[in-house]
């Protein structure tokens, strides 16, 4: 895209949706993170908890485990502590405990798990349906219901300059912004259909605790709702050939109102505005 063509769209995007509290939240990787990205789902919390509360206390406390044990065979029987071994080959006792106590452990994670599993595979009534189309290397987007469709491509760092001289208000990130944002509306239950053009790649934004293949003749199914406005990225999470590394997702999660104008903006109609175009018909023609 050339440097003018993207500072007017820029330029563009910013008088939709404005320059205020929509960009509040950002989901994106941070130098030096350890931890996930701000969670914007509430299915992402759920993950999120299950992580702090559930796994890692567990991870922690069979790794201590091990290397208490490990150090105390090393310590008690090695040849100067123990120049003599015993000899024997089975121990009852410690191996119904080394079986039972890990069918335990996963019992727990199981009963944890499982539900939040449940609750990601299933989706619920959406008030919208997202098609994404994955490409070599690119992303497709399309509102089949809302006759939108949009493509979308790594941002050269030229753009990048261009996007951030036009909307400093919402920066461009290099390697993570786009062509052509998704704009997604907050608090609305999003249907998403995953497929691909060619080879298989994956759609994956981590804050939305979404990740899902897209595979050629074959179509999968995920959802989302947002309930925090701002800017969101993720990135193909699949190996797909030699731009792999460049195939970014940026969405912007923003209010209805904003969603709308954004749906007009790119030649679509909202469901309403469709329903209440069908019951004005009637009336713009003659009468007998």
């Amino acid at each position: 895209m050339k440097r003018g063509a993207l500072s007017i769209a820029a330029a563009g995007a910013a008088a939709i949706f404005g320059t205020g509290s929509a960009w509040a939240a950002e989901g994106a990787p941070t130098p030096g993170g350890v931890h996930f990205q701000e969670p914007a789902t509430a299915v992402m919390r759920e993950i999120v908890s299950f992580h702090d509360q559930w796994l890692m206390p567990i991870i922690v406390g069979v790794s201590v485990f091990v290397l208490a044990l490990l150090l105390w065979v090393i310590v008690r029987f090695n040849r100067r502590a123990n120049p003599t071994p015993r000899k024997f080959t089975h121990n009852i006792l410690v191996e119904v405990i080394w079986t039972i106590v890990p069918v335990i452990i996963l019992v727990v994670i199981a009963s944890q798990s499982f539900p939040l599993i449940i609750k990601q595979e299933t989706i619920p009534q959406s008030e919208y349906t997202l098609k994404v189309t994955g490409n070599s290397w690119f992303w497709a987007y399309e509102y089949p219901d809302l006759g939108v469709s949009i493509t979308s491509s790594i941002l050269s760092d030229e753009d990048i300059a261009a996007r951030n001289a036009g909307n400093p208000e919402v920066p461009a990130r290099r390697l993570l912004s786009t062509t052509e944002p998704l704009v997604v509306p907050v608090g609305a239950n999003v249907h998403v259909l995953v497929t691909s053009n060619d080879v298989i790649h994956a759609w994956a934004v981590p804050s939305f605790g979404v990740k899902e293949d897209a595979i050629m003749g074959r179509v999968n199914e995920t959802w989302f709702n947002v309930d925090s406005p701002g800017v969101y990225y993720g990135q193909c999470s699949e190996l797909c050939g030699k731009d792999h590394a460049f195939m970014p997702i940026e969405v912007h999660a923003v209010s209805r109102a904003e969603f709308a104008q954004w749906v007009a903006a790119q030649g679509g109609t909202m469901p309403g505005a469709q329903a209440a175009g069908a019951g004005e018909a009637p009336a713009a023609g003659p009468t007998r």
